[in-house]
């Protein structure tokens, strides 16, 4: 993301949190099902205040737990209605079946994800454990590094579900409580820029459609099943182009660039780090540091997980000796964490791939700091130098 300032819209100071809640109020939503949970329930509270206040005509319906909300959000969304909702950790694991039930149906529903750590032991602090079990749910994920990140992913995300190509659930992921919770001058559009950008809502085949009735639900068996998992995959796979096309129509509209993923300082670099999130900016300064030593170090920063963008992912990397991928949770049993499963799987057909190698990092809120950074860097050399990779996957910041 670029840190350009537009002409549109105005500075504000506002946490994570409450620029979602912001960007919310702006789409003016038909349904939110709200069901609070650390660290979004500020999300909900900041719009529910808002709903209260008559800024949006939002029917906000206050629910019994997250699989409730998911529920809810599913029978306003096959009526035709445009839903939002946000949850975090364990209440998205409560929503895990509903997750399924909304991509199968195909409905354009926006959540916000508050990244926390899933119990047990109980920890209400950021790792991507919860957004990362929720990969293979057929919802497109957007991750942030910054409130102004979250904020812009919030509204492409209106237009990249709804698309008629697509008609896909998305989540917008940023970092709990360092994110979510800290202030951050961000830019704010003016509500009618937004209302523009986003467009009237027109719903698919919806259930209150009594001239053109349709079903939803009814019971789909070995006769239909695959042909439906394939629509699925195909819209996904449509997804890449549609979410580029979009994100290029918001950088044109607000002067800031988005696609795939951010590179930086990765043009001529010898040896990178993929990351996803807000440790990214941690990264970037550990990077600065490295070239000023002459050490030609990258970063990718990852910003859409799902659909993977494995070939430019493979194009942006392929040049680089070494790669050193961070992940914020663990595939117990795995090779790795779900990011490096992904860029390795992505690089296998390079001719001449780089090493590559996994971090697990930050687990349940630990410090990512500069001289952790560093360290990762330091390692990358080593076996951009060597050719050998020390050990494939270890977790760092541990006591042993």
């Amino acid at each position: 993301m670029s840190t350009v300032v537009s002409s549109r819209g105005k500075m504000v100071a506002l946490t994570g949190n409450g620029a979602i809640a912001t960007g919310m109020m702006q789409i003016n939503p038909d349904v939110v099902a709200a069901y609070p949970i650390t660290p979004s329930t500020d999300i909900m509270q900041q719009f529910a205040s808002f709903a209260h206040d008559g800024k949006v005509e939002t029917n906000l319906v206050t629910v019994e737990s997250e699989h409730s909300a998911m529920s809810a959000c599913i029978g306003a969304a096959a009526a035709g209605g445009r839903v939002m909702t946000a949850t975090s950790s364990q209440g998205l694991a409560l929503m895990w079946e509903m997750l399924y039930v909304a991509s199968g149906y195909r409905l354009p529903i926006v959540m916000t994800d508050v990244n926390r750590a899933l119990s047990a032991p109980i920890n209400i602090h950021c790792d991507h454990s919860d957004s990362m079990g929720a990969r293979d749910t057929s919802w497109i994920q957007l991750y942030s590094q910054n409130a102004q990140e979250a904020y812009d992913n919030l509204l492409m995300a209106i237009r990249i579900s709804e698309h008629a190509d697509v008609r896909l659930p998305v989540m917008v992921c940023l970092d709990g409580f360092i994110i979510s919770h800290a202030i951050e001058n961000i830019q704010v559009l003016d509500d009618a820029d937004v209302k523009s950008f986003i467009g009237n809502y027109i719903p698919g085949p919806s259930l209150l459609d009594i001239e053109n009735p349709v079903t939803y639900g009814a019971i789909d068996l070995q006769d239909y099943y695959m042909e439906h998992k394939k629509a699925q995959a195909v819209a996904m796979d449509n997804a890449k182009k549609v979410i580029l096309d979009i994100s290029k129509e918001y950088s044109d509209f607000v002067g800031r660039e988005y696609g795939f993923f951010e590179s930086y300082r990765l043009d001529d670099a010898e040896i990178a780090v993929v990351i996803l999130n807000s440790a990214a900016g941690t990264m970037k300064v550990a990077i600065d540091a490295m070239r000023e030593k002459g050490i030609k170090a990258g970063l990718l920063k990852l910003r859409v997980f799902r659909p993977f963008p494995a070939e430019e992912i493979a194009a942006a990397l392929a040049h680089c000796k070494a790669v050193a991928v961070l992940d914020r949770c663990d595939s117990f049993g795995a090779q790795g964490g779900p990011l490096l499963m992904e860029i390795r799987s992505a690089l296998y057909d390079c001719p001449n791939p780089p090493k590559v190698f996994n971090k697990i990092y930050g687990l349940g809120g630990r410090d990512f700091t500069l001289e952790d950074a560093l360290a990762v860097l330091e390692e990358t050399k080593g076996v951009a130098a060597t050719g050998k990779v020390r050990q494939i996957k270890e977790y760092i910041t541990v006591r042993q």
